[in-house]
Order: C-alpha cells, then structure tokens, then sequence
C-alpha cells in the first residue's frame, strides 16, 4: 500500500479533486481507498436508523452490514482522536490510499490552492509538500505544479510520489 495526501485550505477543491483522482486511478488498473479528515463532529448516520438508536443508547461500535457494504461506527466517547498510523492500519489493503485533510501528518502531499482563496500556501511550512496543484501558476515555488484541471497530470504525479505506508509508519 502507497499513501499520498491532498492538503489545502478549505474551498481549495480538494475534494472535488479526489473525485476526479479515484476513477483517474481506478481506470490504470488500481485500487483506492480515501481517509478523510474531518474538522469538527460528523454523522454517517441518521436519527430514525436502528444504527442510530444503538450508538445513541450507548454502543461503543455500531456495525451495519448487507450484501452491499458495511460500516463500523465508532464512538470516542471522550476518549482522544486516534493516531493517524491507527485510523490506517484499520484499513483493508488497497494499491493506493488518497488521504485528505491530516494535513500534520508525516506523508508526502500535494497541495491544492486557488489564490482567490485568500489564503496563504501550506508550503513552504510543511515540508511534506511535494508539488503543487493550482488553478494558475504559483510564482516562486520550486516545487512542481499541475493545472487543477490536468487530471492525468496529477494522477502521474501520486503514482510517481505516493510512500510506502509501511515507510510512513516507521518514520511517524
């Protein structure tokens, strides 16, 4: 398995990008997988749903199966967020893990930016920051850079640069 993150401030597009990515990726004969982060508290789940009724009356893990998927819910209950090496070794092994959001976390990334944004580039601060994926050129960069709109040119650029998650692991 191989990780690879998009980072970026919000309203940059890094989700609309990972959309574009996985099938990008899939259609190369890849599996993928995605680690979302999310910034404050989130449901998967519905008030109405039996799934619902069982973590509120208290479940610490909720699963739901059928013969299309299944998810497992769990609730922190006060307990801390867990490790990000945690939350992966969770995962089922695919070619490929697009992670977005971690944005602290020790993987390599491509930062997604849009100057309208208003905001400033997460690079240089991080050094994770591998390349650069804009809606027009970052003067005074280094780093590579990809048009948002270069789909293939971006899935060129994770398949040549997504880490080992075993190596990511180690270096944590």
């Amino acid at each position: 398995m191989r990780i690879i993150g998009l980072a970026g401030w919000s309203g940059a597009g890094k989700t609309t990008l990972v959309a574009k990515l996985i099938p990008a990726i899939i259609a190369r004969g890849l599996t993928v997988s995605t680690v979302k982060h999310a910034h404050h508290g989130f449901d998967v789940d519905r008030p109405g749903k039996d799934s619902f009724t069982h973590r509120a009356a208290g479940a610490t893990e909720v699963l739901v199966a059928s013969a299309l998927r299944f998810a497992l819910l769990h609730e922190l209950r006060g307990s801390a967020e867990p490790p990000f090496t945690e939350l992966l070794a969770k995962m089922a092994p695919v070619d490929l893990v697009l992670v977005e959001g971690f944005k602290r976390e020790p993987h390599p990334k491509i930062e997604v930016y849009r100057a309208a944004n208003g905001k400033p580039l997460i690079y240089p601060e991080d050094p994770q920051v591998i390349a650069i994926a804009s809606d027009a050129p970052v003067a005074g960069v280094p780093l590579p850079q990809v048009s948002l709109d270069d789909v293939a040119a971006i899935a060129d650029l994770v398949l040549a640069r997504a880490m080992p998650i075993d190596q990511m692991i180690r270096g944590a």
